[in-house]
C-alpha cells in the first residue's frame, strides 16, 4: 500500500532561487534525515521548509488513520520537492537625484510530497 501525502506552503517571503538551494538538498532523503538537515541548515529558508515537511507528514498520518492503516514515519521519504514562484510584490526604493528604483520582493510556493520507501 502506498502512502502519498503532500503539503504546500504558499507566499513564503523568500525568493524561489534561495529556497530551491535548500529544497534540492532534501529531495529523496528519508523524512528523519531531512529534519536533521533542515534543523542545522544556516539558510533562512530552512524554517518554512521544515514546517511544510511537518505538515506533509501530519497529512500522511491523518490519511493513514482514515484508511485504518498504521504509519511508520521512519518509512517515509521526500518523494517530490519543488518550489514555484509566487506573486511578486513591486515596491519602489529612493535613488539618487530624486529618482526611484524598482524593487521586486519575490515570494515562493513550496510543495513537498512524502511517500513510502519503495
Amino acid at each position: 500500500f502506498r502512502m502519498r501525502a503532500q503539503a504546500i506552503a504558499k507566499d513564503v517571503r523568500i525568493s524561489p532561487r534561495k529556497v530551491r538551494l535548500v529544497v534540492d538538498r532534501i529531495r529523496g532523503l528519508s523524512v528523519n534525515d531531512a529534519y536533521a538537515l533542515l534543523q542545522f541548515a544556516p539558510q533562512r529558508a530552512a524554517e518554512p521548509i521544515r514546517k511544510t515537511l511537518q505538515s506533509a507528514v501530519a497529512n500522511a498520518r491523518n490519511h493513514a488513520d482514515e484508511d485504518g492503516e498504521s504509519l511508520d514515519v521512519d518509512d517515509l521519504v521526500v518523494a517530490e520537492a519543488f518550489v514555484d514562484e509566487g506573486q511578486v510584490l513591486k515596491r519602489w526604493k529612493a535613488a539618487a537625484m530624486g529618482r526611484a528604483m524598482p524593487r521586486r520582493r519575490r515570494r515562493s510556493h513550496i510543495t513537498l510530497v512524502v511517500d513510502n520507501r519503495e
